[in-house]
């Protein structure tokens, strides 16, 4: 499972790696304030990565390819596993969404609905790139 917090991503950037001209924080909101997630030019579209939040749960980041951000929770509520950030991406209805990578149920990433069962979704964050 990959982990990414604020100071794990800057960690690895190196000085060779050129500016990406979409870089900026990606901040979610968390608790009464917003949390710094990871910079956006760590993110490749198509790709989730997740993140540790102060309270240890986990939340799962994706940048699609239209150059949106989105946050979910990364535990798939069918297995019990940390693994959303790993799932496939896709859009439904022009609706974007994550297929959970063990039991593929697709998640809505605006609204955390599960597209396969109406009765389970997970946590969605707000999402702000400063």
């Amino acid at each position: 499972m990959t982990t990414a917090t604020s100071t794990t991503a800057r960690q690895s950037t190196s000085s060779t790696t050129p500016a990406t001209p979409a870089a900026g924080a990606v901040r979610l909101a968390h608790g009464e304030g917003w949390f710094t997630a990871c910079d956006r030019g760590l993110l490749t579209p198509g790709r989730g990565v997740s993140v540790l939040l102060p309270d240890g749960d986990q939340a799962a980041v994706f940048l699609d390819r239209s150059g949106r951000v989105h946050a979910v929770g990364n535990r798939d509520p069918f297995t019990g596993a940390y693994v959303l950030a790993r799932g496939l991406l896709g859009s439904a209805g022009g609706r974007p969404f994550v297929a959970s990578p063990l039991l593929k149920q697709r998640f809505d990433l605006a609204t955390g609905a599960c597209l396969d069962d109406e009765d389970v979704s997970v946590p969605v964050f707000a999402v702000q790139v400063e």
